[in-house]
């Protein structure tokens, strides 16, 4: 949603309720949200139930988060190639990556 509309300005980028719609509506929408909201763990666990490969636009430091690595995984296995490396090493995480490749 945020991503169709370019012109939408920096200020709604960073509204917390307008950017948590859109990614429930459609998560890629996380890419174009205000950094503080991409780092936000409400906004990146909806935008990854809705769309897996999202976690690609978390912060850093979600992206080491084993909740949201493991909702990103059971919507798209494949979404493991975005999670911080010392999560793609452990069982659980792989596990739940092949179950839902």
């Amino acid at each position: 949603m945020l991503k169709k509309h370019v012109n939408i300005t920096k200020e709604l980028r960073a509204d917390k309720e307008i950017v948590l719609a859109a990614v429930r509506n459609d998560g890629c929408a996380l890419e174009s949200a205000a950094e503080e909201l991409r780092a936000d763990k409400e906004i990146v666990l909806a935008a990854v139930r809705n769309y897996g490969d999202a976690l690609r636009f978390a912060a850093e430091e979600l992206r080491a988060d084993k909740e949201v690595v493991l909702t990103a995984l059971q919507q798209n296995g494949l979404a493991l190639e975005y999670a911080a490396e010392e999560l793609r090493a452990d069982k659980e995480i792989v596990l739940a990556a092949e179950q839902n490749n």
